[in-house]
């Protein structure tokens, strides 16, 4: 390809007048550096031409000019510029969870801000422990009105937008599954610990463990996980259903209570920070909005692991 750019060959005797007219432009011109090489090679051979070697005249120019080999030059750049194949982006989905007709349906127009503040007198882990149990028993219930249509052929990664999820067993070891087998985890080891009556105690004067609050962070951050991929690959189902107002609502309450008590890392959360904005910002909800900084999960353009 960049041979076809020089004709003019020194075989050919178009060399001086490169050497005359082609060097400053190339200079300034912003060049790819393996066509950069092929010129200067080209240039510095027949440029430093011989003491007796004088040159009279200008050649008559009969290949390309140096105009030309600058258009070529530019086209080249344009093109390494563009998308691969020269094929535009996809366009990206519309997220029909943030329709204001579906954004704005409740069950309930309770201010969960105030639900979800530790009660006077009520030990913090106590607090905890009820609202995680809670919490998972709704979202396992919400994810399986739509769990025939999450499938390891409709949704063979466990992936929220550009964000990809995971599993990490006991011994640490990554294990990339379809989404019924990621929340199959999910719902099985938590299920696991709430049932385990040293992680949480329900007899009066057990004490809970050192590591119960960072448990509980765990548990929440897997939920987190399956509510998102409800909104990001099955809201339509859940709005067939009409059961999006029990969806918000959910949701709503789930993020003010880990925003609440900090359960979970805001950048873990990042990818629904448009929707978090849209829920729990103003009136939608009580919150205050802070989670929805960071802007959009939408506008990420490579894919994350977690």
């Amino acid at each position: 390809m960049w041979l076809d750019l020089f004709s003019d060959s020194p075989e050919k005797g178009g060399s001086e007048s490169w050497c005359q007219e082609g060097v400053p432009a190339l200079r300034s011109a912003p060049t790819p550096w393996p066509l950069l090489g092929f010129v200067w090679t080209m240039v510095g051979d027949h440029c430093n031409l011989p003491g007796d070697r004088t040159v009279l005249s200008p050649p008559p120019k009969t290949g390309l000019s140096c105009k030309m080999v600058l258009q070529a030059v530019g086209k080249v750049l344009r093109k390494s510029k563009a998308k691969p194949n020269g094929k535009k982006p996809p366009a990206e989905e519309k997220k029909l969870y943030l329709e204001p007709e579906y954004a704005k349906s409740r069950i309930t127009d309770f201010e969960f801000k105030d639900l979800v503040v530790l009660p006077r007198e009520i030990d913090l882990n106590e607090w905890l422990a009820s609202n995680t149990t809670t919490f998972f028993h709704h979202i396992n219930l919400q994810y399986s009105t739509i769990s025939e249509f999450c499938t390891g052929d409709t949704c063979q990664t466990m992936a929220v937008g550009n964000t990809q999820y995971y599993w990490y067993d006991e011994r640490g070891k990554k294990t990339k599954c379809t989404a019924p087998q990621y929340v199959d985890f999910v719902m099985s080891s938590v299920q696991k610990l709430v049932t385990d009556e040293d992680v949480f105690p329900t007899k009066y004067g057990k004490e809970f463990p050192n590591s119960f609050e960072s448990l509980v962070k765990k548990i929440c951050r897997y939920l987190f996980h399956v509510l998102a991929h409800i909104y990001a690959a099955h809201f339509k189902e859940t709005l067939a259903l009409e059961l999006h107002g029990h969806l918000n609502t959910l949701y709503t309450h789930f993020i003010l209570f880990i925003r609440e008590f900090n359960l979970v890392d805001s950048k873990e959360v990042t990818v629904m920070d448009d929707l978090t904005e849209v829920l729990c910002s103003g009136g939608g909800g009580g919150g205050n909005g802070n989670g929805g900084s960071g802007g959009s999960g939408g506008a990420q353009n490579h894919v994350k692991e977690r």
